[in-house]
């Protein structure tokens, strides 16, 4: 684990106006800077980057962070791999202690190999562009297809012709190792001499760049045009491409993810690249493989909720199978999973052109919830008319049940399988031993609460700021349902407040919710331990919090911050336009916030 202090002075170090100022045009405004948001498409500059707070915000869609933050929404990086990137780029060392120098020196080399294998990808890619262009039957193949010149070159659509030795034209050296090693030559050995037969591997093809979500050419799936086998042919894997953890179109979608708020995974490249044109730039695809939780793990980076396609055909439901057990140790309380299935005859792409983009909308919205499709998978062969139907049901849930994270979502599906099954819950809960420790099934612990009229004293938070944390550090998965922009004011508060929330977002990153006993643990030694005690006594009761309250008292921090914000700017707004608009969009926010916590006030009341 990466040291808390190690992280402080790295983002100490990092200037963060210079770090985004690679990727945006960014320009003075007052004591920020301002531009166009990389993660949603805008006109008008919404985007702000504070240099005094080491921060950036976007008040258009509401994406938010500090500087490792940015590398992981803006490169798609891991906390770990945005930490290196920051690191090596301010001259700081990871502490790694760990690792041997030899392993580090390892290490190295490794990146240096991936980063030569992904240009010579790039460059193949560049001439199967240009071989597009100058390939009228593969142009009107793709026009055939529906797809336009735009869309093919945001995708980086290509050509190989036909001929085995096409790429000798583009590398110095066709006996290159690294033509092997990315795939793109395959080398067989010839009998007699012994010399190795070398030929290019896509041949005849369109070709789809597959890039990592940073950008980078890291394979290549290949169409055949007319008739011939195999349909598709992609890349073998290398050390830039594994096929478990990769997804195609998803460094095309990332700002798709946020104007649609959803994930769409489809199974074919074709679909992707159709569904971007014709309204839906939130589609990846899996690349020839089953979905696997680490796919799964890596589009929970990007949105909060993820909707698979599917035929709805046999194969169709088999592979849904495989994605609902991908998806169910990600399946969180504050995260939405479902289904959707397609006519037998269509796939996204055909449906789409068939029917257009509103039934398309229809099915999106009718699509199956995890919580019910894990219901119908356990029920799938079982005779629900027989007792012997039934207990078949509940052992084919029981192992997707338990993969399921603790939470409200397990919880509840613990009684509609009872349900399901003819069985009531607390029998079910019995047979299952559910929160035995002997029974293996884990539950959410269950917290002693004292008698409503109890006398023992329970210590009141002094400040806003305290009560949040308190309820955070209880209620850890909390804080993914928080609005970005409640997340940027928690990170304002003032030390060691605002430094205990950056801790808590880092180690959430890394590690998702986590209870309090985790927590604890996980900051002893630390320079926020003192204060994370302080606020979560003993005799601390998670039960006595509901999120509405949270979500409340955030309101009301809120409504502080924006009336002063309000109060510096009335006199400039009487001269100036700008500061005036600024003042009614600060004015309406405030009452949006207003208006919630006076309602959560009035419930909490009755």
């Amino acid at each position: 684990m990466i040291p808390p202090a190690f992280l402080h002075d790295l983002l100490a170090r990092a200037d963060i106006v210079e770090l985004i100022g690679r990727h945006v045009q960014l320009k003075k405004a007052g004591a920020t800077h301002k531009g166009l948001c990389p993660f949603h498409g805008e006109k008008t500059p919404s985007f702000t980057v504070s240099a005094t707070r080491q921060t950036y915000h976007c008040f258009g869609c509401g994406v938010h962070g500090n500087a490792i933050g940015f590398l992981m929404e803006h490169a798609g990086m891991s906390f770990p791999d945005a930490v290196r990137d920051l690191a090596q780029q301010v001259g700081m060392p990871v502490p790694e202690d760990e690792a041997t120098p030899e392993e580090r020196q390892r290490a190295v080399e490794a990146r240096q190999r991936q980063a030569t294998l992904t240009d010579v990808l790039a460059r193949a890619a560049e001439h199967y562009r240009k071989q597009l262009k100058a390939s009228p039957r593969a142009v009107d193949y793709l026009k055939a297809r529906g797809l336009s010149g735009e869309i093919a070159a945001q995708f980086g659509l290509g050509y190989a012709p036909e001929g085995w030795r096409g790429l000798a034209s583009v590398f110095p050296r066709y006996d290159d190792p690294l033509l092997e090693e990315s795939g793109l030559v395959i080398a067989h050995e010839a009998e007699g001499d012994g010399e190795a037969k070398r030929y290019d591997r896509f041949r005849d093809r369109i070709m789809f760049p597959i890039r990592s979500v940073q950008g980078d050419v890291i394979g290549f799936g290949g169409r055949v045009l007319d008739r011939g086998e195999p349909k598709y042919l992609n890349s073998p894997e290398t050390p830039v491409f594994v096929k478990g953890r990769e997804l195609y179109g998803l460094h095309e979608a990332r700002a798709g993810l946020r104007l649609r708020g959803f994930a769409l995974v489809v199974e074919g490249y074709m679909d992707v690249v159709a569904l971007a044109q014709l309204g839906f730039p939130n589609a990846v695809a899996t690349l020839g493989t089953a979905c696997t939780a680490e796919h799964v793990q890596k589009l929970f980076r990007f949105t909060d909720a993820v909707m698979f396609s599917f035929d709805g055909d046999a194969a169709g439901r088999k592979a849904a199978g495989r994605a609902l057990e991908a998806a169910l140790p990600h399946a969180t309380d504050t995260r939405s999973v479902r289904f959707l299935f397609l006519p037998p005859e269509h796939d996204p792409d055909s449906f789409v052109r068939a029917q257009g983009a509103p039934a398309f909308e229809r099915l999106i919205a009718q699509a199956v919830p995890l919580s019910r499709q894990l219901v119908e998978a356990a029920r799938e062969g079982c005779d629900m008319a027989s007792a012997e139907g039934r207990a078949r049901l509940l052992a084919n849930a029981r192992p997707l049940w338990s993969a399921l994270p603790d939470g409200a979502l397990k919880r509840q599906l613990l009684a509609e399988i009872a349900q399901a099954a003819a069985l009531p819950a607390d029998d079910l809960a019995d047979l299952w031993q559910v929160g035995r420790p002997a029974g293996g099934f884990p539950a959410a612990p269950r917290l002693a609460r004292p008698p409503r009229n109890s006398a023992r004293p329970r210590s009141a938070p002094a400040s806003r700021a305290d009560h949040a944390l308190r309820m955070l550090l209880l209620h850890s998965e909390w804080w993914d349902a928080l609005e970005p922009a409640d997340h940027e004011l928690l990170h304002a508060l003032p030390a060691p407040h605002g430094d205990l929330c950056a801790w808590l977002e880092r180690h959430l990153s890394d590690h998702g919710a986590t209870p309090w006993s985790a927590l604890d643990a996980a900051l002893a030694g630390s320079e926020h331990a003192g204060l994370a005690a302080q606020l979560v006594t003993a005799h601390a009761l998670a039960d006595d919090m509901a999120l509405p309250e949270l979500q409340s008292l955030v309101d009301r921090m809120w409504i502080e911050r924006l009336a002063s914000e309000m109060a510096a700017l009335s006199r400039a707004a009487e001269t100036d336009a700008a500061a005036r608009e600024r003042l009614r969009e600060l004015g309406a926010e405030q009452d949006r916030r207003r208006k919630r916590a006076d309602a959560a006030a009035v419930a909490r009341a009755r």
